[in-house]
């Protein structure tokens, strides 16, 4: 009879002394070599990016901002998302102890008593009543059989099965790499949980700051408004001056309330991500304070390094990893099991003669299963790991495409809000000088308040949008280290 493939596979592992199934290797992505965006840094923007070495690990640290620090820190020690992460590993480990088991022996203890008595009206029963009235021909004298009885049983059982096509080996490698997966998962949330605090406090301080430049803008409309009024009371200006300068006055007012709201959101968010009820962190949070800025230097690394740092990619090889182990599972349920059993100890009918030598009994032997008909659902099986194993290698090809992706548009954000930055700083200045001459032609009478009121929107304008852009220069920074994979390392931790 001609053996199959997998029938040859399996012959072959068992004389080799290897488990069936394929064997894994670890994917090596398509990567290029260098990143599209030559040169990231803006030109004359105050960070560079470069291919040097990354230092993510702790990539808060660049921003020098103790409270973004500590925040960060503490909702590692708190958030409960990533406290739930921590449990799956737990969860993940005694699970692949218990699959290791399955290499072992087992040995169990047994102490039992029972009374039976069998029915008169079956065979079994009318022997025990033949034997038990002496009407049994041949029976020694004095010996008779009682029914009801008692048995009293002490004894030890043993079983081993062989693992002689690796199924159990390759479920011993599927649960490492499971716990693999639920390291890497844990790694994963603290990476996204570091970024959404940073994310939180920047968008907090970039509403603070855009208060405090509408609080500054509402105190020059003011000043102006009072000299327009005293300009009105001299005879110099009409109502109308007035009037414009009340509204410009109001309208900043009214831009207000929103960015309180704002702020109180970035706040709770920040005590969300803590474990804090909402509120918790406003006394501590509520000093305005400027927006972090971006260190001078942002070395990136290479492409190729991508694939080793970033969790979830990690996570989609693991994943490979125990897909392609259970395929050698499914394979080697395909082929017979053998067991070594033993049993042993003493029966009796009383207990004062149980630890006797004529009340021992024992059994010893090999056990082989063997299947024969399960209509295809074996193979079946090994179609389905099969399948699983091809979807999780698609995965992985996804994920790391994907963080190729991230990291481009990641670097491609951050120069153009670098120049977008440049830009509207050197407008901001063109916009004050502009409003100090708008001021004094006004006062000399040589213009009309219109160009007083086109030039405080305008610097007022350019101020929010300079704001604005250096809150998404550092947000973007952040979403950089986030998808180079930055936020975790192997040195202090363990899992």
């Amino acid at each position: 009879m001609r053996l199959g493939r997998i029938e040859m596979a399996a012959l072959a592992a068992l004389l080799a002394g290897c488990a069936v199934g394929p064997r894994f290797l670890p994917p090596q992505p398509a990567v290029p070599a260098h990143w599209s965006q030559a040169a990231p840094g803006a030109p004359g923007g105050a960070s560079a990016v470069d291919t040097g070495a990354p230092q993510v690990e702790a990539w808060w640290a660049s921003f020098n901002d103790p409270a973004l620090t500590s925040l960060i820190e503490r909702s590692f020690a708190a958030n409960l998302d990533l406290r739930e992460a921590v449990v799956r590993i737990e969860e993940a480990r005694a699970q692949r102890q218990a699959t290791t088991a399955g290499l072992w022996p087992t040995l169990a203890a047994n102490a039992s008593f029972t009374r039976q008595r069998f029915s008169l009206d079956t065979p079994n029963g009318a022997v025990f009543g033949l034997a038990g009235s002496g009407r049994i021909p041949g029976l020694p004298p004095g010996v008779s059989i009682s029914n009801p009885f008692n048995q009293y049983q002490l004894g030890l059982s043993a079983s081993w099965e062989l693992d002689l096509f690796g199924r159990v080996r390759r479920s011993v490698e599927a649960a490492d790499a499971d716990v693999q997966t639920a390291v890497e998962n844990e790694r994963d949330v603290r990476v996204s949980l570091a970024s959404d605090v940073a994310e939180a406090y920047i968008d907090l301080r970039g509403a603070q700051l855009r208060r405090s430049i509408l609080e500054q803008s509402l105190a020059t409309q003011r000043d102006v408004l009072m000299l327009t009024r005293d300009r009105r009371r001299a005879g110099l200006t009409s109502d109308l001056d007035v009037e414009n300068a009340a509204s410009e006055v109001s309208a900043t007012q009214a831009e207000l309330p929103p960015l309180d709201r704002e702020i109180t959101q970035d706040i709770n968010q920040l005590s969300r991500l803590l474990d804090r009820e909402p509120g918790a962190l406003r006394a501590e949070l509520a000093e305005a304070r400027p927006v972090p800025p971006v260190p001078p230097r942002v070395p990136i690394g290479l492409p190729a390094d991508l694939a080793r740092r970033r969790p979830d990619v990690r996570r989609a090889e693991a994943s490979l990893h125990a897909a392609t182990a259970r395929v050698g599972v499914a394979v080697a349920d395909l082929f017979p099991r053998l067991t070594l059993t033993a049993a042993g100890g003493y029966q009796s009918e009383g207990l004062s003669q149980l630890i006797a030598a004529a009340s021992r009994f024992g059994s010893l032997g090999p056990a082989l299963e063997l299947p024969i008909f399960e209509a295809g659902a074996r193979r079946a099986a090994i179609r389905l790991q099969d399948a699983r194993q091809k979807e999780a290698a698609i995965d992985y090809a996804r994920t790391v495409l994907g963080a190729l992706h991230e990291v481009e548009n990641a670097l491609a954000a951050y120069a153009s809000d670098q120049t977008r930055s440049t830009s509207l700083s050197s407008s901001v200045d063109s916009s004050r000088n502009a409003l100090t001459l708008a001021r004094q032609r006004y006062e000399s009478g040589l213009t009309s308040f219109i160009e007083v009121l086109d030039a405080e929107r305008s610097l007022q304008q350019n101020q929010l949008l300079l704001a604005q852009a250096t809150t998404a220069e550092t947000t973007d920074l952040v979403e950089l280290y986030k998808a180079l994979g930055g936020g975790w390392g192997e040195s202090g931790r363990s899992h």
